[in-house]
């Protein structure tokens, strides 16, 4: 089974955000300062549409 964690965080970094704050349980708060958006990265993403439904948050494209 794939793993998209890191290759998120990744993407994340490159386009600006940042780790904001951990989050309750096993979350961490990420922010965009492009456009102000506050949004959920689990520590262990599984699924590839998770993984681009935290993109979509952070507001980037779709990259899985």
């Amino acid at each position: 089974m794939a793993h998209y964690g890191s290759e998120v965080r990744e993407i994340l970094k490159k386009n600006g955000c940042y780790l904001h704050r951990q989050g309750k349980g096993s979350h961490e708060i990420w922010c965009n300062p492009a456009s102000s958006k506050y949004f959920a990265v689990p520590t262990k993403i599984l699924s590839r549409h998770t993984a681009n439904e935290i993109l979509k948050q952070a507001g980037l494209q779709k990259a899985f």
